[in-house]
């Protein structure tokens, strides 16, 4: 069964507090580590990052010794162990197992005392040590081991869905460029493009549109490398699709001139610059300019209002308050929500 971000989040939460590992899969680049490391945040954890897919057993079993006549295994410092200290300004660690579906069958078999009793080699882990795992999709032409039936029982086992809402909720409160947002407003499709069978350099994704974001941000839109470097990032199609819903925001009525005049400025009649407008609003909507900007809003079609005020509320929730949003909301709640 697959779950949303927020559900997967929930259920990991779960799966720790009961002693349990859970182990979270799903296609490349959908957010999988985010989500690992957003638990780990919120809980005040420190992050452990092991990828077991390039993990020898030695690794987990620990490094073989010989001490006063008898032969053993030092466990490596990657484990936190009983009577370790804890990290400073942390309330304990994630032991985040990546890769889990990737390692090699010796490396799973290492790992079966790890999962199920918290040990390494006849070493305890610590109490305030939690574990997660994660791993690729077989079906995706990923680098994936079959795990063994013996694995598969000691592990609490969810599958990773993209969500549209919930990656435009995650993007407002991570300040991802709002072009961005909007485009995937217009074209939700391409929010996440992988098939396994792809024959482009990269796809679109989650993680890449983050990437896409990062770029953004050098100011390389006026350059000769913006077009080579998105379709790097989000493969060709979809880099010159977007670049070009970009370019429409040249043409869009800007902020002031919609504050002049918001009853009589022309109100965009393609769907592209309606998505793109909204965007453009959202992300400049201030307390000071609500009123103004509610007006002209109110003259789009009732979809295009819903999104320009969602997008809004994510990116502004203190606009919540204000009289022109709440009359909105009074009159068109149900389509918001």
């Amino acid at each position: 069964m697959q779950v949303t971000a927020s559900v997967a989040a929930q259920m990991i939460t779960a799966a720790i507090r009961a002693k349990l590992v859970p182990l979270l899969i799903g296609s490349p680049g959908c957010g999988k580590s985010q989500i690992v490391h957003q638990i780990a945040q919120e809980h005040a954890l420190q992050v452990i990052d092991l990828r077991l897919a390039q993990c020898d057993p030695c690794d987990i079993n620990g490094f073989p010794t010989f001490s006063q006549g008898k032969a053993g295994y030092a466990p490596m410092d990657t484990f936190p162990i009983a009577g370790d200290p804890l990290p400073e300004g942390k309330q304990g660690w994630l032991l985040f197992l990546d890769e889990m579906t990737s390692a090699p069958p010796a490396v799973q078999a290492a790992a079966y005392k790890l999962v199920l009793d918290r040990q390494v080699g006849k070493y305890h882990l610590h109490d305030n040590l939690a574990i997660v795992c994660a791993g690729n999709l077989e079906s995706d032409n990923a680098i994936v081991q079959p795990m063994s039936t013996a694995l598969q029982s000691r592990l609490v086992h969810m599958e990773l869905a993209v969500d549209t809402k919930e990656w435009l909720d995650w993007a407002a409160s991570n300040d991802i460029d709002h072009r961005i947002t909007a485009y995937i407003n217009f074209r939700p499709e391409n929010l996440y493009t992988f098939k396994p069978d792809h024959t482009d350099h990269t796809y679109a994704a989650p993680r890449t549109w983050e990437f896409a974001n990062r770029l953004l941000k050098q100011g390389i839109e006026n350059t000769g490398i913006l077009t080579p470097l998105l379709s790097g990032t989000l493969s060709e199609g979809v880099a010159r699709e977007f670049i070009n819903f970009t370019k429409i925001y040249k043409e869009l009525p800007t902020i002031q001139e919609i504050l002049a005049d918001p009853e009589g400025i022309k109100v965009p009649e393609e769907p592209g610059t309606r998505y793109a407008i909204t965007g453009s609003i959202s992300h400049h909507m201030k307390a000071d300019t609500a009123d103004a900007l509610m007006k002209y809003i109110m003259r789009l079609p009732i979809e295009f209002q819903v999104v320009c005020l969602r997008e809004t509320i994510r990116r502004h929730k203190e606009l919540l308050a204000t009289p022109a949003i709440q009359a909105w909301i009074a009159k068109s709640a149900s389509e918001l929500f």
